[in-house]
């Protein structure tokens, strides 16, 4: 009960998700840092979660440096789209 009620108060788990992927992607702010990790601190499911996405990342970018490929903004969108039109079945 406590924990939903911390949850509510300081950040839900979607936006806790959100600023996980923003804070991967570039920096954030101090104030969104500071209740991403209280967050984090009360959530076992977005620690797991946070931890997946780290650990993606390098396996990411290992592969990036590895292949010496770059990808163009072309195959972004396309990517982009592919995930849209699956959510949208």
């Amino acid at each position: 009960m406590i924990r939903k009620i911390l949850h509510i108060l300081f950040l839900p788990c979607s936006e806790a998700t959100l600023l996980m992927e923003k804070r991967n992607a570039q920096s954030i702010s101090a104030k969104e840092n500071r209740k991403l990790n209280m967050h984090l601190m009360i959530c076992k499911f977005c620690r797991m979660y946070n931890e997946k996405l780290a650990m993606l990342d390098k396996i990411f970018k290992k592969t990036i440096t590895e292949k010496n490929t770059e990808i163009n903004e072309s195959e972004i969108q396309d990517f982009k789209n592919r995930i849209i039109d699956k959510l949208n079945f």
